[in-house]
């Protein structure tokens, strides 16, 4: 008889599409830790990321999305749980004990809208549009607040990055870049004025930081992942960045577009750490989604708007070699509402432990700065 309660910490064994487009917002902190939240915009099926493939309802249930797990090409991590083939590099991670995973995770949004629910993960709120700051912002206000400054690697700053702490955008341009002569004109016209002398000074010290890679618009993910290793590698570099991924909305042909999302994603996650270098033993990277997709395939070989999905944790700094789940099953009593991934564990917890453990904060203070909607919700030990 399959346990649904199982509990199951570490295991027993130890092509990019257009639409990834990743987009980055960076902070700046008086820290050496580096964090990096990478956002998969468009609900990312948690059960093609990291497959149950232990559970015996899941071969039927996943139909088509299940053969990319019964050969050889999947990374079967423990007895219960394999990555998606598409993952080799996060499962090397995972093998040197530099990977976290969480399955049957969710925010406290139940909806399925894709705005509202991002809303809510990147607010920190228990509902949608009910803070007008964002859960990173607030991060800030507990580290050093020397130099605590961030900026915006997007036309727009992400919500989880708006708030009281001033944040900066830039956005790479298509257009030639401008010459040296013109530059040096722009600075000599804003040498005299206060205020717009230091915007352009900071302006100034991005674009040399990002670039040659800075022309790739983000259009490519392993680019993006060293760009944003660049601005976060100097010592007056960012330490604290956020990437937007898109294109996870997978309602038809799924199966070769979550391989070529994951892809994506595990060179992007590469190229932080090859660009971090030694730094990478000091960062920590988040990797999260609004809500999961269905468990059972639709007519177009795709899934639809879900609730429990996947979450994960990559770095150096990271106590990894775990999968942390309280797995619900998939048989169809299990479903939540008799579609879903019953969600078991709070993606805010999740998040609020992780940033504790990373920087050394009180879980409680964390916790209520973080997400203060759920202040009493179960911290979760040894993250970092």
């Amino acid at each position: 008889m399959f346990d649904r309660r199982k509990f199951i910490l570490g295991g027993a064994a130890g092509a990019l599409s257009l639409g990834f487009a990743p987009r980055m917002a960076f902070a700046q902190a008086a820290t050496n830790k580096r964090f990096v939240f990478i956002i998969q915009r468009g609900a990312a099926d948690g059960l093609s990321t990291l497959a149950p493939i232990g559970d015996p309802a899941f071969a039927g249930i996943r139909a088509a999305l299940a053969e990319d797990f019964a050969g050889s090409a999947a990374h079967k991590i423990d007895p219960m749980f394999a990555l998606h083939p598409s993952l080799g590099g996060l499962a090397k991670f995972y093998q040197s004990k530099q990977a976290l995973f969480a399955h049957a995770i969710a925010s406290p949004y139940r909806d399925r809208s894709h705005f509202d629910g991002q809303n809510v993960l990147e607010s920190g709120g228990n509902r949608a549009y009910a803070r007008k700051d964002g859960w990173m912002n607030r991060m800030l206000g507990l580290l050093p607040s020397e130099s605590a400054r961030a900026i915006a690697v997007a036309a727009t700053v992400p919500m989880a990055l708006r708030g009281e702490r001033e944040v900066a955008s830039y956005a790479p341009s298509n257009l030639p870049d401008a010459s040296d002569d013109v530059l040096q004109r722009v600075a000599m016209l804003y040498q005299g004025d206060a205020q717009l002398h230091g915007i352009w000074e900071q302006a100034t010290a991005t674009r040399l930081l990002a670039g040659d890679l800075a022309a790739d618009n983000g259009r490519n993910a392993a680019a993006t992942g060293a760009l944003a290793a660049r601005l976060m590698l100097p010592d007056n570099g960012a330490r604290i960045a956020m990437i937007e991924t898109g294109g996870w909305d997978t309602h038809a042909g799924q199966r070769a577009r979550i391989g070529a999302q994951l892809r994506g994603l595990d060179a992007m996650v590469g190229a932080l750490q090859t660009g971090l270098g030694d730094a990478w033993g000091e960062t920590m990277v988040l990797v999260a989604t609004e809500f999961g997709r269905t468990v059972a395939v639709n007519g177009t070989g795709g899934t639809d708007h879900g609730t429990g999905a996947s979450a994960m944790l990559v770095g150096g700094a990271v106590k990894g070699g775990r999968i942390l789940s309280d797995w619900p099953g998939l048989g169809q009593a299990a479903l939540y509402e008799g579609r879903d991934l019953k969600p078991t564990l709070g993606l805010d917890a999740f998040i609020s432990s992780a940033v504790t453990a990373h920087y050394g904060l009180d879980p409680a203070r964390a916790m209520t700065a973080l997400f203060p909607d759920s202040p009493k919700a179960r911290a979760i030990e040894g993250l970092a």
